[in-house]
């Protein structure tokens, strides 16, 4: 099984950076930071004739990067209880790339694939987070990805999330399982 993490935090080595790693030690994965590409966003083009205009940025080579992989794990931080606004950015771009003659299975390709979903936030994540998982199961659900399941983590200020022993060893329960 292949994975693919995809980072959708500004702060490098952050609480959720730190929280992934937990749960990928020791496994073979490919790390995507958002935070070191352009993806700009783009003018909402699914109903006109012509489908979307092109965009001249990283995005592309960042899902060609994705789509090699069986497993995606989303790393976010919850920003104002969603995921980031990197992370929404990225995923708000694949309805330009279900309408790109380069890609013309993408969302066929997407439901043979697995998504988690790791986030840390600061307020409450374990129910106030519950909305942004909510939001990327629908996201699941809409291209056909299995969802895999989640982790959410408490931390307010950098290195915090080494206090959250429950997240911790559900990260290992997790890494266990995308072991095998």
């Amino acid at each position: 099984m292949s994975v693919v993490v995809i980072y959708g935090s500004t702060r490098q080595n952050g609480n959720t950076e730190q929280l992934t790693d937990h749960v990928i030690e020791g496994l073979d994965v490919e790390k995507i930071f958002l935070r070191d590409y352009t993806v700009k966003p783009i003018a909402d083009q699914r109903h006109n004739e012509g489908g979307f205009s092109g965009v001249d940025d990283d995005y592309n080579s960042l899902v060609e990067r994705m789509m090699k992989h069986e497993t995606f794990i989303f790393a976010t931080p919850i920003y104002w209880y969603s995921m980031s606004g990197t992370m929404k950015n990225f995923i708000d771009r694949w309805s330009q790339t279900m309408r790109d003659e380069k890609y013309p299975d993408f969302k066929k390709q997407l439901g043979t694939k697995k998504g988690y979903i790791i986030a840390v936030g600061g307020d409450n994540p374990n129910l106030k987070g519950l909305p942004l998982i909510q939001q990327f199961k629908f996201i699941f659900d809409f291209m056909g990805i299995e969802f895999g399941g989640y982790l959410l983590g408490q931390a307010k200020r950098p290195g915090d999330i080494s206090e959250d022993t429950v997240a911790l060893l559900t990260a290992k329960e997790l890494n266990k399982k995308l072991s095998q």
